[in-house]
This record gives structure tokens, C-alpha cells and sequence, in this order.
């Protein structure tokens, strides 16, 4: 019995340190998609920075600064919020 406890205790510190993080992370970023509205200044993963113009169930239209060109994207492309300085 006493064999188990150094890998339970392993176990434990894997998922405090890596797991339980990687959870919240990926329900905060599923909870931005849901929350995504029309007019907010969103961040892509591939760094693009663009206004929200309109949302499908899949796919996400930004207007891009200077010319307003339109993107479609995908909606899970979004990785976040633009910060304040990039706006």
C-alpha cells in the first residue's frame, strides 16, 4: 500500500499544477465565444485585431481597420478580447 501514496501523491500534484488550469482556461475561452456580440473588437489567433459585424453558430465576420475589409472566420479562431492599447 505504501507503494501507491508517492504516485498518488504525483497524480495529485499533475493535476493541480497542469489539469485543473487547462480546464478553467478552456471554459473561460467557451464562455467568450458564447458571450460574443456584435461590435466587440476581437483578437484571432493568427493576430489579426477586428470588429465583430456579425455571428453565424460557426463562423464570425470582421470589419478590419484602415480599408474595412470583411474577414470570415471561424468562430473558435477568436482566442480573445483585444486589449485596451490595441483598439
Amino acid at each position: 500500500m505504501l507503494n501507491f501514496v508517492p504516485i498518488l501523491l504525483i497524480f495529485g500534484i499533475f493535476y493541480f499544477l497542469l489539469l485543473r488550469p487547462m480546464q478553467k482556461q478552456r471554459k473561460q475561452q467557451q464562455q467568450l465565444l458564447k458571450e460574443l456580440q456584435n461590435g466587440n473588437v476581437v483578437l484571432t489567433s493568427g493576430g489579426i485585431i477586428g470588429t465583430v459585424v456579425s455571428l453565424s453558430e460557426d463562423t464570425v465576420t470582421l470589419r478590419v481597420k484602415p480599408d474595412n475589409v470583411k474577414l470570415v472566420i471561424s468562430r473558435s479562431a477568436v482566442s480573445g478580447m483585444a486589449p485596451e492599447n490595441l483598439k
